[in-house]
């Protein structure tokens, strides 16, 4: 019964956001259709478990849905003058709403004209990822609309009150209403899906390492995200951008089962027990990763995916190919400012040269956040400079200044077992 629950559970998120789309498609409504899909969504949940999966179950999911929607729509009189002011401004074909359960000739068994498709999920991402919202906006939106999670869900894995996540959706729903739903033109197409990318980036970073909270790892949401970049590659099968951040994504992911110790306390990566590393996913990770170079010019997911690689290829810490790692880390801190990869770097340099080489870029990386903090560009101090610089001159034998350092970073960070991890290591050099 358990196997078959989670059959069914994966089911109706893989068809989620493809009843979403076809719904806003045919309606034109986001935040109503929305509801009205998580409403179907519930009922299926229910009902299949007793009564069998349908035969066509995203058929029945949008003509559940849009049963829901057209009962909301009547029975909301203000919300139905809307449409009627709305209908004398658009096509008389352009938002015709079906019978319940029937659809007008040819329009096939969803009774919403065209077939919907896994085209909907990448036009729906592109929605969630609009330029008018806030990172924090997209990323909410993204795990609700098209990741099928509830609010309370999403609330719990960012910490915060459900009714403050509830407020930050509905916010962000009301910034898209009006947005034609259809993808964006050649023009703009590059940089949407680059946001989109970055958003499914910032979900899996927020699951494999939790910023704030009790736990390190955050399964839903990892795993959420690797789902949804597999559903992009799906429908971008040649583009280097989504196969190198799926690379990625597998590569990291597959470390996971040793991350952590029985405690749940954190194991840095040169003291992980690479045996429990799950080698089919290193498989398909380095696969991707190949794959990902050969579709184009290097770009940032590519760079990072192929230095994932040669860090999860060796069986040792010590057989790392450090000297390759750090050639792939010039050529992305070249390509891009962004400073978890010049961090990166440091630690590289640290490992080809030694570590008063990594403390000399340590510093300089110090510096430049400290003057972008003076400009008003960069607020808090970065725990993760000062959990390097203390790993770094723990190396050199600096051990009073290094005890320093991971007591600043224990005190920076809002994760508790990175915080635990930081204040031993300071402790065993007390000793």
């Amino acid at each position: 019964m358990g196997r078959a629950t989670d059959d069914i559970e994966d089911l109706l998120r893989r068809h989620a956001p493809q009843v979403l789309g076809a719904l806003v498609r045919r309606y034109g409504h986001f935040d109503p259709a929305e509801d009205s899909v998580q409403e179907a969504l519930i009922a299926a949940a229910e009902q299949w478990p007793r009564d069998g999966i349908p035969d066509n179950p995203r058929g029945w999911l949008i003509r559940v849905a849009s049963r829901r929607l057209t009962d909301r729509l009547r029975s909301d009189e203000a919300r139905r003058r809307r449409e009627e002011t709305a209908a004398a401004l658009t096509p008389a074909d352009a938002f015709v709403a079906p019978p319940p359960g029937e659809g007008p000739a040819g329009a096939g068994p969803s009774g919403l004209g065209r077939a919907p498709s896994e085209d909907d999920t990448l036009t729906l991402l592109f929605l969630c990822c609009h330029p008018a919202l806030s990172p924090a906006a997209q990323i909410a939106l993204t795990l609700r609309a098209v990741g099928g999670l509830t609010t309370a869900e999403i609330a719990r894995a960012h910490l915060v009150p459900e009714a403050t996540m509830a407020q930050r959706i509905s916010r962000a729903k009301r910034a898209v209403r009006g947005t034609q739903f259809r993808q964006p033109d050649a023009r703009d197409r590059d940089q949407r899906l680059a946001a989109v990318l970055q958003v499914l980036y910032l979900i899996f970073n927020e699951g494999y390492t939790a910023t704030a909270g009790p736990d390190l790892h955050r399964t839903d949401l990892a795993r959420e995200a690797i789902r949804l970049t597999r559903a992009v590659r799906r429908l971008l099968p040649h583009e280097g951008r989504v196969t190198g951040l799926l690379a990625l994504m597998v590569l990291t992911e597959a470390r996971t089962p040793a991350r952590t110790g029985p405690d749940g306390e954190l194991i840095p990566l040169d003291e992980q027990d690479r045996s429990l590393w799950d080698r089919t996913a290193v498989a398909e990770g380095t696969a991707l990763a190949e794959e990902a170079l050969a579709q184009g010019p290097a770009g940032d997911y590519q760079l990072q995916a192929a230095i994932a690689a040669l860090h999860d290829e060796a069986e040792r810490a010590e057989d790392t190919d450090w000297p390759q790692i750090l050639a792939l880390y010039d050529l992305l801190v070249r390509r891009s400012p962004d400073p978890a990869a010049a961090l990166g770097r440091a630690v590289a340099v640290a490992m080809v040269e030694g570590p008063r080489a990594g403390l000399a870029e340590v510093e300089a990386l110090a510096e430049t956040a400290g003057t972008a903090g003076r400009s008003g560009t960069a607020g808090q101090r970065n725990h993760r400079l000062d959990a390097v610089r203390a790993h770094l001159l723990e190396r050199a034998g600096d051990m009073t200044a290094a005890r320093t350092a991971y007591r600043a970073a224990a005190d920076a960070t809002l994760s508790e077992p990175e915080a635990r991890y930081l204040r031993r290591r300071a402790d065993r050099l007390d000793g």
